[in-house]
C-alpha cells in the first residue's frame, strides 16, 4: 500500500518532467550549384534515418537574412527523450557526412527553443504549411518586460482569430522569443482587409492609445527583431 501511495505521489513530477514543448532546429545552406542534388541527398537521408520521435520537418526559407536555407526540426519532444537521443549511430552520421555534408556551404545553425503555452493561441503541434517567424531580441533585463507585452498581444492575436505560436530560444545564442504565425488559410491572411488591423483589435480590449506602450517598448527594450517567411516541404520531410 506504502508503494502505491509513492507511485501516485511521483505521478505528476513524471509528467511534468515528460512534457513534450522542445523543439531542435538546424539551418543548412546547400551550395549554389548543388540545389538539385542537395534536395535529393536531405529527402533520402530523411526518409532513411528519421522517423518516430526524430522525424524531420523540413521548411525552405523565402525571405529574410537566411532565404536560400533549409530550416529542419525535430520535435516537439521532451528534454529527457533529446538528452537520450544521442548522434542516431554511427551508419546515420556516415551518410550525411558522404551524402549531405559535401553540398553544403560553411554556414551551419542549431537552435533549441520553448514552446510558451500561456502566450500562444494554438498548440505546439498544431502546423500549417506556410509560415511567418518574426524574431525578438529583447535588451538584457527587458525579456520579462517583453513576455508582458506579449501577454497582450495574444488577445489581440485572439480577436483576431490569428494562429500564433511563441517559443523562447533555450541555450541557443541570445535571449530571444520567437512568435510564429501559421498560417492556416495561406499567404492571403497577409492581405490588406483581411482582418481588422492589429492596433484597432488591440486598442479594444486594452484601451485607447495601449498601442502607444507596445510601440515605445520596442524602441527602448528591443535589441533588434526580424521576420521571415518560410514554405513546408513535404518532399524533403520524414513520411
Amino acid at each position: 500500500m506504502r508503494k502505491i501511495f509513492l507511485m501516485l505521489l511521483l505521478i505528476p513530477v513524471l509528467g511534468w518532467s515528460q512534457t513534450k514543448n522542445v523543439v531542435n532546429a538546424i539551418r543548412v545552406f546547400p551550395k549554389i550549384d548543388k540545389q538539385a542534388e542537395f534536395e535529393k541527398a536531405l529527402s533520402a537521408h530523411a526518409q532513411k534515418y528519421h522517423a518516430g520521435d526524430w522525424k524531420w520537418r523540413v521548411f525552405g526559407i523565402q525571405t529574410g537574412p537566411d532565404a536560400g536555407g533549409f530550416h529542419i526540426t525535430e520535435g516537439p519532444l521532451s528534454w529527457e527523450q533529446f538528452d537520450s537521443r544521442g548522434n542516431l549511430g554511427a551508419e546515420h552520421d556516415m551518410d550525411w557526412k558522404k551524402t549531405v555534408t559535401p553540398l553544403l556551404s560553411q554556414e551551419y545553425q542549431s537552435s533549441y527553443s520553448v514552446y510558451q503555452e500561456d502566450l500562444s493561441t494554438i498548440a505546439v503541434g498544431d502546423y500549417s504549411d506556410k509560415i511567418i517567424i518574426t524574431h525578438y531580441y529583447p535588451k538584457p533585463g527587458y525579456a520579462p518586460e517583453l513576455r508582458s507585452h506579449l501577454l497582450k498581444l495574444k488577445k489581440a492575436w485572439e480577436a483576431g482569430g490569428s494562429t500564433i505560436v511563441v517559443y523562447t530560444a533555450a541555450a541557443s545564442g541570445p535571449m530571444q522569443y520567437v512568435v510564429v504565425n501559421r498560417l492556416k488559410q495561406g499567404m492571403k491572411e497577409m492581405a490588406s482587409g483581411f482582418r481588422t488591423p492589429i492596433k484597432e483589435r488591440y486598442e479594444k480590449i486594452h484601451g485607447e492609445d495601449s498601442w502607444d506602450g507596445w510601440g515605445d517598448f520596442m524602441k527602448h527594450g528591443i535589441e533588434r527583431t526580424y521576420s521571415e517567411m518560410l514554405f513546408f516541404r513535404a518532399d524533403l520531410s520524414s513520411k
